[in-house]
């Protein structure tokens, strides 16, 4: 629940403060919105408040009614809200010509932001690349240097127009004896919404020219054929690849490969939020192989992953785990054993951009050494997490909510203050509602607590509502949004922060609003997420 309140709160809904301003649905009719409007302005109205200082902060309250008003009930001022907020209000869209349907201003915003979107990503490069430097220890303990070789590959692709693109890409490989390189130029096009091709060419160590066309044969179903011709030894290859998907998470695939190195590969992998795992099975001329991996996320932050390779000329299992450390970066840690020896493979990810260093321990396999290359690293991460890492991270964590407190303690008070002006406002219509209610037995609000989702929770126990409590006390409005029925309704997809007499108590945080009321002489409580539905008396009840 808190997770979901998190993501709701950093992507939920958009331009909706003047629905919640108002409390209306954003599908709210014409009929609706003038009713909310007099609802509000008959309680806002400046000429309503005796006291100048209360007369002040009506003005400014009914200022923001008609405000919302204002732009609610026009068609044309309302489908730009909808799409671009207050934004796009406030610089004067360009509409073009005069449009007189809400059909057609509607598609005019689209295509603007179409056009948008497709400049920026004409204007869009995409770059990738890896660095893998080779160590052997055995060759530094012997005096030849710890350096066995170096490998860099690089990629940059731009999208030329909606369906055409170009790639270039180069490869750089270098050992203690010799070295060289391969340039490809790669353009792809987009024939169909199901279908494209591509063009590449090589050259360098494996100078060759190629086509590739892949199609989605249906839903579930996609074909892709290669064929390339290599200049090197003059041999002309084709591979075949069909991919379907065999569940949500989950996909297969079958290569059939034919040229100099015949075979055929079956191949398997399934991704979820937590889990990610493949496999494939490779039978060509002159040899079998297979492969298998499963990586697992461990927290919100790290994950583990253990892979095997088995074949006519590799053996070796791999183990390991990494951790994000940013929001683009990630370190990993693997360990591997296998007939080429024992090593240690350390990796960087940053975007698009990789670092590996793998580091040759030894190349013969002896059972203590490799046992102790593998727990002498392990027990050294878990120990530094515990007693470095973790407390640093906590620590850290504190300082920058404590900073982010001293940040946003004067806007919230300010919110916070003018809140509670509000809400003196509403309170003698609440207080006519709530006896009314009382008289029949209906619905009356007898707290209603609007924050920190943590704060909420924890609410029975004991509570000052000051500043940095993250909690505002939000029962007046409560009362005063009750019908004459005796039902309440906050809509969905509407942050509740914008209601009158409400406000962001704790920004940045996951927020809830909790109501605890009384119908039929019956107590009752309800507690909902920022932005879902609230809808009291429940059926039933």
């Amino acid at each position: 629940m808190m997770g979901d309140e998190a993501a709701a709160a950093r992507t939920g809904p958009q331009n909706r403060e003047l629905y919640a301003l108002l409390n209306l649905s954003p599908e709210a009719s014409d009929e609706e919105i003038r009713k909310a409007y007099r609802q509000w302005a008959q309680v806002y109205h400046p000429d309503k408040s005796p006291s100048p200082l209360m007369k002040e902060v009506a003005e400014e309250n009914f200022k923001r009614i008609c405000e919302a008003y204002e732009i609610l009930s026009d068609e044309t001022k309302r489908l730009i809200y909808d799409l671009y907020g207050m934004e796009g209000l406030a610089s004067g869209l360009e509409l073009g010509p005069r449009l007189s349907k809400a059909e057609e201003i509607k598609e005019e915003l689209q295509r603007i932001k179409r056009r948008e979107e497709e400049a920026k990503q004409m204007a869009h490069f995409m770059p990738t690349g890896s660095i893998v430097f080779n160590l052997s220890m055995p060759s530094f303990l012997e005096g030849d240097g710890i350096m066995r070789g170096m490998v860099m590959a690089s990629q940059v692709q731009s999208q030329l127009s909606k369906d055409d693109a170009v790639a270039i890409a180069g490869n750089l490989a270098a050992n203690q004896r010799s070295g060289g390189g391969i340039g490809t130029v790669i353009l792809r096009r987009q024939l169909s919404p199901v279908s494209s091709i591509e063009f590449v060419a090589s050259t360098g160590l494996q100078s060759l020219i190629g086509m590739q066309t892949t199609r989605q044969l249906s839903i579930h179903s996609t074909a892709t054929i290669n064929i390339s011709k290599s200049f090197s030894d003059g041999s002309i290859n084709l591979t075949n690849t069909w991919t379907r998907q065999l569940s949500e998470t989950s996909s297969g695939n079958i290569e059939l490969a034919l040229g100099m190195r015949s075979g055929i590969t079956v191949g398997w992998k399934k991704r979820d939020e937590n889990v990610s795992a493949g496999g494939d099975l490779k039978i060509e001329t002159g040899g079998l192989g297979a492969s298998a991996r499963y990586t697992r996320k461990l927290s919100s932050k790290s994950h583990g992953r253990i892979a095997a390779r088995i074949g006519s000329n590799a053996l070796e299992i791999e183990v390991g785990g990494g951790r994000k450390i940013s929001e683009f970066s990630t370190v990993r840690m693997m360990y591997t054993i296998g007939l080429k020896g024992v090593f240690w493979k350390l990796e960087l990810h940053r975007g698009g951009q990789k670092l590996i260093v793998p580091v040759l321990l030894s190349a013969y396999i002896s059972p203590v050494f490799a046992t102790g290359a593998f727990i002498v690293p392990t027990s050294l991460y878990f120990l530094l997490k515990k007693f470095v890492v973790k407390p640093y991270m906590q620590k850290r964590e504190k300082r920058k909510a404590l900073e982010n407190t001293e940040k946003t303690y004067g806007k919230v008070r300010e919110a916070r203050a003018s809140a509670e002006k509000a809400q003196q406002l509403l309170q003698n219509v609440a207080t006519r509602k709530k006896n009314r209610q009382a008289e029949t037995g209906g619905l009356i609000v007898t707290k209603a607590l609007y924050g920190d989702a943590k704060a909420i929770e924890k609410r029975h126990e004991h509570m000052e509502e000051e500043v940095d409590s993250g909690v505002i006390d939000v029962t007046v409005p409560m009362n005063f949004l009750v019908s004459d029925s005796g039902e309440l309704k906050l809509h969905e997809g509407v942050k509740k922060s914008g209601i009158m007499g409400f406000c962001d108590p704790c920004p940045d945080q996951p927020k809830q609003l909790y109501v605890a009321y009384t119908y039929n002489s019956r107590t009752f409580e309800a507690i909902v997420g920022d932005f879902e539905e609230l809808v009291i008396p429940q059926a039933g009840q």
